[in-house]
């Protein structure tokens, strides 16, 4: 066999070891819960999920506003599970980092879930605004819901929670997320929306797993 040819199998072989070892699945030994600032459930609970949305992805919204509060009913308050939430903007969507840091500071004032549910459900009021535009808009949701408005203003200006933010962005990039929503259950991987009754039997599974 001609070298030029050897050489070129030997490229090709190695180009599909890379594609099996870090193509889209992403990079090796990474713990989607790791470092993730925003959480409901004990923390000993026995099943952990891990939540990459979108706040502009009409799946995620779905997801938040019909299927999270069953489960927060029937899982997290209850111990069973505890939920983690992740940022996913995608590249371009300079207002969805900015809706993650507002979603931040209200974290900052105890309403972490509340903002993240608001945000979800007045995304078509707010995805096309930038800026200070987008600012204000934001800031009026945090006086809807009874934050303190100067505090919140503080602390989006601030920009504090960006990195927080882009750093959630980067792990799903490097995990080979493509999509929203995207969640992990014990560190398993499943893309797209769920629909109650299989959260409830990917969960129940979980839950008898040893």
């Amino acid at each position: 066999m001609p070298r030029a040819l050897v050489l070129a199998v030997l490229v090709l072989a190695l180009l599909g070891l890379g594609w099996i070892l870090w193509g889209p699945k992403g990079q090796r030994g990474l713990d989607p819960a790791q470092g993730a600032r925003f959480a409901l459930g004990r923390e000993d609970a026995p099943v952990t999920v891990v939540d990459f949305s979108n706040y502009l992805c009409g799946f995620c919204q779905r997801h938040a506003l019909e299927v999270l509060p069953r489960l927060k009913a029937e899982y997290i308050d209850t111990g069973k599970v505890r939920y983690l939430f992740r940022d996913f903007p995608f590249p371009g969507q300079a207002q969805v980092i900015r809706a993650g840091e507002a979603a931040a500071c209200a974290h900052e004032q105890g309403r972490y879930a509340l903002y993240h549910e608001v945000l979800m459900r007045a995304a078509a009021s707010w995805g096309g605004l930038q800026g200070t535009v987008l600012d204000r808009y934001l800031l009026d949701l945090a006086g809807q819901l009874g934050l303190d408005e100067g505090a919140f203003a503080r602390c989006l200006a601030s920009e504090r929670h960006r990195a927080g933010v882009l750093a959630d962005q980067k792990l799903a990039t490097d995990l080979g997320l493509t999509g929203t929503p995207t969640f992990f259950i014990n560190g398993v991987r499943y893309g797209g929306f769920l629909a109650y009754e299989e959260w409830q039997r990917l969960l129940e599974q979980a839950l008898r797993t040893p």
